[in-house]
C-alpha cells in the first residue's frame, strides 16, 4: 500500500472549507470526487488541516493511499484535469506509511490580505478584504510581535473550540505594506478556531483606536475572548505554508 502527499493550492470562495459536510460543497469533496474518478472507488484524502468557509489556501497538504503503481507525475496532472478550475495540485510524491499530514506538522504559516485603498479592487474581491481607514502597517507590525511566543491564547479562540489545551507557540508575526496591499504573517505550531481572524481584528481595532498599540499582552493574559477584537472576515485568509520535519521551525525558534 502507497500513501502519496498532495500539495494543493484552491480558492475556497466557492467551498464551505476543507472538511467533507453534509449540505455544502467542500474542498476535500471534489479532492476526492476526482481520486474516484482516476480510481474508480472513493479513496479517503486526509488533509492537514481544517479551513473555515471561504478561507483560500497558497500550500494545503493532504495525503491518500492506494495500491496503483501510477507514477506521481501522471497521477497530478490526471487529478488536475477532474478538479474544478479553482483547485489545483501541485506536487504529488510518495511517502512512509507513517506520515501524517496533520499530525506530522511542525508549523504553519497563514497570511490574511488587506486592500487598504478607498475604492474596491474587484480583481481581489473574495480574496482579501476590503478596508477602507488608512492602516498604519508600522504600528502593527510593532504591536503583531508581542504575539511571538509561547502563550494560552483563549482570548483568540472562536466559541465553538472543544479544545483544552488552548497553548499554541508563535514563532513570527509581522504587518507588511506593499502599495495598497497590507498583509499580515503568522507562524506558529498550531492555530485554534479563529485565531489568526481574531489576531487580524484586533490589530484592525488598534488602528482604529479602539484598543492601545501595547495592550496585545494583556488581551493574552485576560484569556478573555470579549478582551479582543472582532473576528476579521474569512476572505483575506490563506493557509500560506505547511512545514514538516523541522524544515524551517524546529527547536532554536521554539
Amino acid at each position: 500500500m502507497r500513501q502519496i502527499l498532495l500539495k494543493i493550492r484552491y480558492l475556497g470562495t466557492a467551498y464551505h472549507g476543507w472538511q467533507v459536510q453534509e449540505n455544502a460543497v467542500s474542498v476535500q469533496e471534489r479532492m476526492q470526487d476526482a481520486v474516484e474518478a482516476i480510481f474508480g472507488e472513493r479513496l479517503d484524502v486526509t488533509g492537514c488541516s481544517r479551513t473555515d468557509a471561504g478561507v483560500h489556501a497558497n500550500m494545503y497538504c493532504c495525503t491518500l493511499r492506494t495500491e496503483s503503481d501510477i507514477d506521481c507525475f501522471r497521477l497530478q496532472g490526471a487529478l488536475n484535469a477532474k478538479l474544478p478550475d479553482d483547485i489545483s495540485v501541485f506536487s504529488c510524491e510518495d511517502v512512509d506509511a507513517d506520515f501524517h499530514p496533520r499530525y506530522s506538522c511542525t508549523a504553519k504559516q497563514y497570511i490574511y490580505k488587506i486592500n487598504n485603498s478607498a475604492a474596491p479592487d474587484p480583481f481581489l474581491e473574495g480574496r482579501a478584504l476590503h478596508y477602507k481607514p488608512h492602516i498604519d502597517a508600522d504600528m502593527l507590525n510593532r504591536a503583531a510581535r508581542d504575539f511571538v511566543g509561547t502563550h494560552d491564547f483563549s482570548s483568540f479562540c472562536g466559541a465553538k473550540s472543544e479544545l483544552e489545551d488552548l497553548t499554541r507557540t508563535v514563532y513570527e508575526a509581522s504587518v507588511t505594506r506593499d502599495g495598497d496591499l497590507v498583509t499580515f504573517f503568522v507562524t506558529g505550531d498550531g492555530f485554534l478556531y479563529n485565531m489568526v481572524r481574531i489576531m487580524v481584528g484586533t490589530l484592525l481595532f488598534i488602528n482604529e483606536g479602539k484598543i492601545a498599540p501595547d495592550a496585545i499582552p494583556s488581551i493574552i493574559e485576560k484569556r478573555d475572548r470579549s478582551a479582543a477584537g472582532k473576528t476579521a472576515p474569512a476572505c483575506g485568509l490563506y493557509l500560506n505554508e505547511v512545514f514538516y520535519g523541522g524544515e524551517a521551525f524546529g527547536e532554536e525558534k521554539a
